[in-house]
């Protein structure tokens, strides 16, 4: 089976060549591999003693930041290695200034694994969440280095827990340890053997628990805002904008609406304010403006929506229409506000918790999100009802960073 797994990524390798020539995104993919060796180079020396986190996206970086944070702390003479599969992490992350090199993970072959773990000479490895290499894993426990999965889950439909699964399950015995986010998790890894587990729960709440803690001012936001009902709409899609923009034109209310899509071209953008017929403006043209005299703000910048969900009192997170489902509700959630998603949502934990406690709801139609917003909007009582269960939803599940930690 190795063997055959070694073959299958060589053949990738040559196919991601050719696609990217079609596709900027794995255009990305490919041309950002080839700089990883060169940057470690300048980055690491031969003698630094350095710490390899491994996040395979932007979520995944989030969830792993506030353990970064504390190994950081624990060891301030190590340097930190961050390293990416997906160019969506990548590209927004690669600057961050908590890691001291981050690169692109090269792709799993023995030679680059060999190469990575000879450059890079980790004393301690974390993978976040998911992202099983196989031939890193394997170079890893060869050269006896410890490795742990941290907030990490599992699901039946994994190949680790099928009868012809046993190569996968093989590289799991990597791991020093699993810090996995459920009962389900570990009871999964208990089936295959695997008793070097223990339920942490998830860092995303000790990582949005702390935004708490930061300057989340914006004065052109609360200029904008003007001491009104505001309904922040983040990460949206087109789906989500074309029903939230039915409800926008045409609900009549003293509601500012600030909107954060997910997608910031500058096509997309302009579609999007030619599609509002309220006195809507960019967050780009906002100098020299009156904030307070429009209803509309559209953010066509990156970095500030976590700022921003701290000045809603109604938040619609968007992905939920999608097949890869809605974005992250924990933000939101933090700042002790209610939460509308859209129906897909199924895969994650925390928004079906949520929704079962009422702190967020799934709308699913121009009709269902109608009759939500209109609730929330006039009943200021239940807005702050349904924003409490989610500020004590996230406090209540925090303490994993500490669970992990103590293993140290």
């Amino acid at each position: 089976m190795h063997f055959i797994y070694n073959i299958l990524i060589s053949i990738a390798a040559v196919v991601l060549q050719i696609i990217a020539l079609f596709n900027s995104k794995i255009q990305l993919f490919v041309a950002g591999r080839k700089e990883v060796f060169p940057i470690l180079k300048i980055k690491i020396k031969p003698t630094d003693k350095t710490i390899w986190f491994h996040a395979a996206s932007l979520g995944e970086y989030e969830q792993g930041l506030p353990v970064i944070e504390k190994i950081k702390k624990k060891y301030p003479f190590h340097k930190i290695i961050v390293s990416f599969f997906s160019p969506s992490g990548y590209e927004v992350r690669k600057n961050n200034t908590i890691a001291d090199a981050t690169v692109y993970l090269p792709l799993d072959t023995l030679k680059n694994a060999q190469k990575f773990i000879d450059t890079v000479h980790p004393d301690i490895v974390f993978f976040i969440k998911y992202e099983f290499w196989p031939n890193y894993l394997f170079k890893l426990k060869e050269n006896k280095i410890p490795v742990f999965l941290i907030s990490g889950i599992f699901r039946e439909k994994q190949t680790f827990f099928k009868w012809y699964g046993g190569f996968y399950r093989k590289a799991l015995d990597s791991f020093s340890y699993f810090f996995v986010q459920n009962e389900k998790s570990l009871k999964l890894l208990h089936q295959i053997g695997k008793k070097n587990a223990l339920i942490s729960g998830d860092t995303r709440f000790d990582r949005v628990a702390s935004i708490l803690e930061r300057d989340n001012t914006l004065d052109c936001i609360d200029k904008f805002k003007d001491n009104k009902t505001t309904i922040v709409i983040g990460s949206s899609w087109p789906k989500d904008e074309e029903l939230l923009m039915n409800f926008i034109n045409y609900k009549w209310s003293e509601c500012k609406y600030i909107i954060a899509p997910h997608n910031i071209k500058s096509e997309q953008i302009q579609q999007l304010k030619n599609n509002c017929n309220k006195k809507v403006l960019l967050y780009s043209e906002k100098e020299n403006k009156d904030l307070a005299d429009y209803e509309v703000l559209i953010i066509d910048t990156i970095g500030i929506l976590t700022k921003i969900y701290s000045y809603a009192d109604i938040a619609y997170v968007g992905g939920g229409f999608g097949q890869s489902g809605i974005h992250n509700i924990l933000e939101p959630a933090t700042f002790g506000i209610p939460i509308v998603i859209g129906p897909n949502y199924s895969h994650f934990a925390e928004a079906i918790e949520l929704v079962h406690l009422g702190g967020c709801i799934s709308v699913s139609s121009v009709e269902s999100l109608e009759l939500v917003f209109n609730e929330l909007i006039d009943n200021e009582e239940v807005r702050k009802s349904k924003g409490a269960i989610s500020a004590i939803f996230v406090q209540n599940n925090t303490g994993a960073v500490t669970a992990i930690m103590k293993k140290m």
